[in-house]
């Protein structure tokens, strides 16, 4: 019986195991060097009021990313889900780790038929300079500078202060808002509970 338990958590260990090596990947040095990190202190964890919510369709945006390019929500339309990960700022600690995180969650994105736009408020060169520290992402990175914030706060997460919340909203292929997750500031949200909702869209 002890086998048939594990057999059947062997998805979940799995992904419980992704996490602790994301979290153990967030300390690496060849991440971003500690000297080139600034750190806020602890902050007000959530500071923003939604203006979406699941069942909706997810406002549209085009947004510069890296690689001299545009990228708009509606290039997804039919083809893809999409998660979009608002973390607050460049140079920071926990965004500096989330990201290169999901670099090891990649697997389930292409299983579940997903992909991952990345969007903070920092400028082009700002990002540019932060991701060649973190190494390469595989996913989009996209600045949502100018006008300031406008996306987030098209979709209710631009904080007080004029940074984001850190923030995921998963996104099936009809546009549609499956899932909300307006997380701590000041921590990374929990990658087995987003792969966990991934699988959500294929039922």
């Amino acid at each position: 019986m002890k086998h048939i338990r594990l057999a059947k958590r062997a998805p979940y260990l799995l992904v419980a195991g992704l996490f602790v090596l994301a979290t153990f990947h967030m300390g690496l040095a060849k991440s971003v060097k500690r000297q080139s990190i600034y750190s806020p202190g602890k902050l007000k964890p959530t500071d923003s009021r939604l203006k979406v919510r699941v069942g909706q369709k997810a406002p549209n945006f085009t947004l510069p990313a890296l690689g001299d390019r545009e990228v708009s929500l509606r290039d997804y339309r039919g083809k893809k889900n999409v998660v979009i990960s608002f973390v607050p700022a460049a140079w920071t600690p926990v965004c500096s780790g989330q990201w290169p995180g999901y670099n090891l969650a990649e697997e389930f994105f292409v299983k579940y038929d997903a992909v991952l736009l990345g969007i903070t408020v920092d400028n082009i060169p700002t990002l540019h300079a932060w991701t060649g520290e973190m190494g390469e992402l595989w996913f989009p990175v996209l600045s949502d500078f100018w006008p300031h914030g406008k996306v987030a706060d098209r979709y209710g997460v631009l904080r007080s202060d004029g940074v984001s919340e850190r923030a995921l909203f998963v996104i099936d292929k009809t546009g549609t808002i499956r899932y909300i997750d307006v997380h701590d500031i000041n921590m990374p949200p929990r990658l087995e509970v987003l792969v966990e909702e991934l699988k959500k869209l294929n039922r």
